[in-house]
């Protein structure tokens, strides 16, 4: 727990440096850009998609009713509107997490490992094709989860808990694995995450919950759903520093974690090797044959010398 709030408090003051508040524009651009397009020529479309299903689902339309009964029909209209930004939210959190595991993961691991690891030699256990692929096969499986627990959202409470918690796996397994590409081996990249599975799971989790907060402005009023337009661009800008967070905390706790395990390997003594083992000289050994001591007494005359 201690490496996770030491991590935690510099991940936080190095957010505040120049070179990462730098990197985080280009990610900020190209998805402001992204949902603008997307917006422009799909909006309408999706929303009037949404609106006759609506109307052709029965027990949609019980619900809506009711809502006028009870005097939220102000709702119905923008009830479509919501379940578009809600069913998008999904892609721009997942679009934006890997545009930052992508442009801003790999500079912001070596910003740390020149400041505070400089020392840390360098095995380059995965490469760039390597991340990519990772990253890509842990969104495919995200998606799958994602698009499987939907039904589940329809539990207020449930709504708010699943998505963080699979944004959190996916921000885990993304970070972590980026964290240690350049420094660690295959064998101590798999230990690490191995061995710190729960406390990086938790910081995982801890992001996802971060990163969930901009999806409270759609479910806050009609009046964010007609802000949409201004409240995307910042949803996107606080995703990117949720996400350029994560990084580094993930490189600050992993990188710590790989150096205290390295000098503790590097304190233990080689195994003395086994005694008689194959292939191991033997000393050799001398036959010592006890010789007779001359006697101190000189032989009287006719008697034979010892």
């Amino acid at each position: 727990m201690g490496l996770i709030f030491d991590s935690f408090w510099r991940a936080t003051a190095y957010c505040l440096h120049p070179r990462v508040i730098a990197l985080s524009v280009l990610p900020l651009i190209l998805m402001v850009g992204l949902s603008f397009a997307l917006g422009y020529f799909f909006w309408e479309p999706a929303v009037s998609a949404v609106a006759g299903w609506l109307q052709s689902y029965a027990l949609m339309e019980t619900f809506l009713a009711w809502l006028d009964q009870v005097g939220a029909g102000a709702f119905r209209a923008v009830f479509a509107p919501l379940l578009v930004l809600v069913a998008a939210t999904p892609v721009i959190v997942f679009v934006t997490l890997l545009l930052v595991a992508v442009s801003m993961t790999p500079a912001m691991v070596e910003l740390v490992a020149q400041r505070r690891f400089a020392s840390l030699e360098r095995k380059q256990g995965g490469g760039l094709l390597a991340s990519v692929l990772w990253s890509l096969g842990s969104t495919v499986l995200a998606v799958l989860a994602m698009v499987l627990s939907m039904p589940l959202w329809l539990v207020p409470p449930l709504v708010l808990v699943l998505p963080p918690l699979i944004w959190g796996w996916l921000t885990y397994r993304v970070f972590a694995f980026d964290a240690l590409a350049a420094h660690a081996s295959k064998d101590e990249r798999r230990a690490l995450i191995m061995g710190h599975r729960g406390p990086l799971l938790t910081m995982g989790v801890i992001t996802g919950f971060l990163g969930a907060a901009p999806g409270l402005l759609w479910a806050s009023g009609a009046m964010f759903i007609a802000m949409a337009p201004l409240l995307v661009p910042l949803a996107i800008w606080i995703y990117t520093l949720v996400f350029a967070f994560a990084s580094l905390w993930f490189a600050h706790y992993l990188l710590a974690a790989l150096e205290r395990r390295r000098q503790q390997q590097a304190l233990v003594p080689a195994a003395a090797p086994a005694s008689g083992s194959a292939g191991v000289p033997q000393p050799e050994i001398i036959d010592v044959v006890a010789k007779p001591v001359p006697s101190a007494t000189p032989a009287l005359p006719g008697q034979p010398q010892p």
